[in-house]
């Protein structure tokens, strides 16, 4: 099959580019289950812009630079914030149905979440990504340009080097397309691109504990770094601080607008005396209100040094009325649950959340590989930084998406060679798929005791060691039998899981979201960790 553009992905990033793109080119959207089934569909808080003649675009800045533990690069910040309030207008004339307040400027309601010092997240009271989402979905299922492959598992790029055309002067090689598995089938199906868009979001399950759905494997990053592009700081991965904490629910989020409206983090019963007693103060001036790298780590403290499974959000001090107008996602999944947060607080623990770290790409999505693109959670802007600030990624996703669609449709339209079919004749059907499910309980595992908010070096080392004994089963098992969604998966997953520790190994520091009992003191220069692949 031949596009103009293939895109990964079906969140908002990728969402973006596809209809920025769908009037002048011919769009492949690969979505590896349902359009609505990523990240995307899940954020509840909102989107950070500068909507309010009180608010500057330097104080968005500021705020970003200082949560991103100064190692965000200044010039993609100010990019991306400056441009929010074009993108957000863009969803608003979409249809994006936002929570409206006739006494605000722009006429929507704007929320505040820590990190930020003013009110300046716009939001669909708090279920925005789906909002978001849905919007989108039915503009891209109705554009006659825009082709959509759901069910169907990105598996590799194709590059000139895997043709055996040699790039001249040493230049990197070129991205021609990409192998995609139809899930119904099994069939893999060649996509024929002159540009390649990866979308695909973050890593959160290479972790036990996500608030990330089941897409999240990693896939962009891992097959990115394969092709021959570089990736950037890897190790610094946001824990939620506040996920519900629940045996019959699965990875449920509790948006950080809960603590931006008043809400408390107090200690359980099961914490004895001090059963009742707020915490954060103890840990940051902010209370509450600090980033999140500092309120994960304060939960996390509270936890190991009291024995206690899970601390608890209180925000039963605000009227029944405000929080079933502001939170009634939350409400109603909590009452489900038997939980009534008009009343009693939410029990909850922190939980992987969002990637800072990413495929090394400008500010139009544009890789190290040329004809490859990467935009979203699976790509490093530099925006992030050390620790991501609230809402701010979905921000990201729009303005970058924005970009890289305009760049596309700026290039002069060429052609690209015939690539070759799958070649599946050296394969068997696998005899014992139960090493998959073995291998990826045990990735998972490992992660979360050796690479989770503190590490040592001799944890990290652990699990490098872990790593390497496995890849190594997996790269057998991927040679020698025929691929399935779940190897697919593991493999990525595998690849991340040591981009994400040989970076954290390389950062004697502890710096935001990456915290060392080994190096506690934070450097004086902040640099970014990148890594290079191999040349094959």
């Amino acid at each position: 099959m031949k596009f103009d553009v293939a895109i990964v992905g079906s969140g908002l990033a990728g969402l973006s580019v596809a209809l920025h793109l769908a009037q002048t080119r011919k769009v492949a959207i690969i979505s590896k289950r349902a359009l609505l089934d990523g990240a995307s569909n899940w954020a509840q808080g909102g989107i950070a812009a500068v909507l309010d003649s009180g608010d500057t675009h330097q104080q968005h800045i500021d705020d970003t630079l200082i949560a991103g533990g100064g190692l965000c690069d200044e010039a993609a910040t100010r990019f991306i914030v400056e441009h929010g309030r074009e993108a957000i207008e863009w969803l608003i004339e979409q249809g994006v149905p936002f929570t409206r307040d006739a006494s605000a400027e722009l006429g929507f309601h704007l929320t505040r979440e820590g990190g930020h010092s003013q009110r300046r997240i716009i939001h669909a009271a708090d279920a925005t990504g789906h909002a978001v989402q849905v919007t989108l979905e039915q503009k891209v299922r109705a554009h006659p340009n825009i082709s959509l492959f759901e069910q169907h598992c990105a598996i590799d790029v194709i590059t000139s080097d895997k043709l055996g055309i040699k790039p001249t002067g040493g230049s990197q090689p070129h991205c021609y397309g990409l192998y995609v598995q139809d899930e119904k089938t099994g069939q893999v199906l060649t996509f024929e691109a002159e540009h390649t868009v990866l979308a695909t979001g973050g890593a959160g399950k290479v972790y036990l504990y996500t608030t990330n759905p089941d897409t999240a494997t990693g896939d962009g990053i891992a097959m990115a770094w394969r092709a021959g592009c570089r990736v950037s700081n890897m190790e610094f991965i946001q824990f939620h601080p506040t996920c519900l904490y629940h045996p019959y629910a699965k990875s449920f989020l509790i948006t950080e607008a809960i603590r931006g409206e008043g809400g408390l983090l107090k200690l359980p019963p099961e914490a004895g005396a001090a059963a009742g007693t707020r915490f954060m103060p103890m840990y940051d001036e902010r209370g509450e209100l600090a980033p999140r790298d500092v309120v994960a780590r304060a939960i996390d403290f509270e936890m190991k040094k009291r024995g206690l499974d899970y601390v608890n959000l209180d925000i039963s001090h605000q009227s029944p009325e405000f929080l079933k107008e502001h939170f009634p996602t939350i409400y109603a999944r909590c009452l489900e649950l038997g939980i009534d947060i008009t009343k009693e607080p939410i029990p909850v623990v922190p939980a992987v959340h969002f990637t800072c770290g990413g495929i090394v790409t400008d500010l139009a999505g544009r890789t190290d590989v040329p004809g490859l693109y990467a935009v979203g959670e699976t790509a490093c802007t530099g925006l992030h930084g050390a620790n991501r600030l609230a809402s701010n990624s979905l921000l990201e996703c729009l303005v970058v998406g924005r970009a890289c669609a305009h760049e596309i449709a700026a290039m002069p339209q060429g052609d690209t060679p015939s690539l070759p079919a799958w070649d599946e004749s050296r394969v068997t059907n696998a005899d014992e798929e139960v090493v998959i499910a073995h291998n990826w309980d045990e990735l998972r595992r490992f992660m979360w005791n050796y690479v989770g908010i503190v590490r040592t070096t001799k944890r990290l080392e652990r699990a490098q060691h872990r790593i390497a004994l496995l890849k190594e089963e997996i790269d057998e098992y991927y040679r020698n039998f025929r691929i399935t969604h779940d190897l697919l998966e593991l493999r990525n997953l595998v690849d991340v899981a040591s981009l994400i520790v040989n970076s954290a190994l390389t950062r004697r520091e502890s710096r935001g979201l990456h915290f060392s009992r080994d190096y506690p003191n934070t450097l004086p220069k902040a640099l970014p960790s990148v890594l290079t692949p191999p040349r094959r």
